[in-house]
């Protein structure tokens, strides 16, 4: 029986299962997506006992294989998702989507009572975000649903939940606690003020290192159950222990978050209304993050494109980088695509009919994206002498996003994974006493030197 560790790596999309052996290497993996439930409000959502389950036949299946020997579990997980437990151990609520809008008068208040947005957001790190700063969820619920916030016991993140369905054990760890949450003091380091001025330190568990891990027994298995790590700082591990020369992350998926683990300094003014954040490393040490939503504004426009050019959804995926497409686009400064997420810096043109045919405005839709995307990465970089840029995740996929990218960084060193394993084999790493050498990314992640384009534009 070959020894495995197992990791769920629970995206807000895909819901992924995955066994490596000791020399971190992938020998099994289950991918599914599962269908959302609905808050109190309608708002679509995670359906929690939808993924328990999932989660349960999925590890309980992967046991029964006789080619395996589970020997340990972890679960990195999408930050900014709290689950609130009751006095039995039972979720109180819906896991409230941190794309939901949050209540401007619970925020106004929240904001006014202690300090301001902008003191606020430079103290925690956390550009004002409604549900995707999380802690303010339990100051939402404290203040607008009193007789559910009075039952909680105790109010976990994703990643920790996940642990606890096997362990039984509540905690908390610096990843998910660093991730945009409103709740960590950067600089005391400690929980801000104003979670215990409410006493909401009370329902969090006690931190524990992100890489403790609890030995328990499952279906009559021995097993070391990890405590979780949120997803962005799982990603970044296996290049922290591996590279000794400054980089930057860029990691792709429903976020893209250009992440720099070498940027010490606090945030400014000016970093906070680039939307620039930081999350913190498994040693507590911060890591500046620039982000934007670029997977979830490609999906919801390519949805259009398929339906105004009538192609399937899906054709896109087909799609490779034409320079003389690239080259006609780019003649023409305008933009098409109006992005949800994303503040508009020039006026959105007429729309769809300015193209041709799905591969123009496939192509003029990536050049947007990259124009975003350029800035993400110069904002997270500012002065840190970095010179190497390392891509994994979802996006690895896309020609033109990678073309693009080889593009506008020519001068640095662009490296990408064809394997975009990302956060998943971080979690695996985290809880394992296995050292890796400066070949382990070379090794694992098949790593691939981009080759920059040259053309004149």
């Amino acid at each position: 029986m070959t020894r495995v560790n197992a990791v769920f790596d629970i995206g807000k999309t895909n819901k992924k299962f995955f066994l490596f052996d000791e020399e971190y290497r992938e020998v099994f993996r289950e991918y599914t997506r599962l269908p959302e439930t609905a808050d109190e409000d309608g708002y679509p959502t995670e359906d929690l006992e939808l993924l328990r389950k999932w989660i349960k036949d999925t590890f309980d299946a992967a046991l029964a294989k006789t080619e395996f020997n589970i020997h340990t579990v972890n679960f990195s997980s999408y930050g900014a998702s709290l689950v609130h437990l009751d006095y039995k151990g039972q979720p109180l609520t819906p896991l409230y989507n941190y794309t939901k809008d949050f209540d401007p008068e619970t925020a106004a208040a929240f904001y006014a009572k202690y300090g301001g947005e902008m003191a606020i957001a430079k103290e925690t790190a956390s550009p004002q975000a409604g549900f995707l700063n999380s802690g303010l969820q339990l100051y939402w619920l404290k203040e607008r649903k009193p007789e559910i916030f009075s039952k909680i016991k105790y109010s976990l993140h994703l990643p920790q939940y996940l642990s606890y369905l096997f362990t039984g054990i509540p905690v908390s760890e610096y990843t998910s606690i660093g991730c945009h949450t409103n709740l960590w003091d950067y600089d005391r380091e400690d929980y801000h003020r104003w979670v215990y001025a409410e006493g909401i330190d009370r329902i969090l568990p006690p931190i524990v290192p992100t890489s403790a891990s609890i030995n328990t027994t499952y279906q009559d298995h021995k097993l070391k159950i990890g405590v979780g790590i949120h997803d962005s700082s799982s990603a970044l591990l296996p290049y922290i222990l591996s590279k000794k020369k400054p980089f930057l992350l860029l990691s792709t998926g429903t976020w893209s978050i250009a992440l720099n683990p070498y940027s010490t300094e606090s945030l400014t003014e000016k970093d906070i209304e680039d939307n620039c954040l930081n999350y913190l490393r498994i040693d507590g040490k911060r890591v500046k993050a620039s982000r934007f939503f670029m997977g979830n504004e490609y999906r919801l426009q390519v949805e259009k494109l398929s339906e105004y050019f009538g192609k399937e959804y899906g054709y896109h995926h087909d799609i490779t980088f034409d320079a003389d497409i690239y080259l006609k686009r780019v003649k023409d400064p305008a933009v098409y695509f109006e992005f949800g997420g994303v503040l508009q810096k020039q006026e959105v043109e007429a729309g769809l009919t300015a193209f041709g045919s799905f591969e123009e405005a496939y192509h003029q839709l990536m050049i947007e994206l990259m124009n975003q995307q350029i800035s993400v990465i110069t904002n997270a970089i500012g002065d840190s002498d970095i010179k190497t840029i390392y891509i994994d995740g979802g996006f690895t996929d896309n020609d033109v996003f990678m073309k693009l990218m080889s593009h506008h960084f020519s001068s640095f060193k662009v490296l990408s994974t064809q394997s975009p394993l990302g956060s998943a084999l971080g979690a695996a790493m985290v809880i394992s006493d296995k050292k890796v050498t400066n070949k382990f990314l070379k090794e694992n992640y098949a790593m691939k030197k981009l080759v920059p384009l040259f053309f004149d534009v």
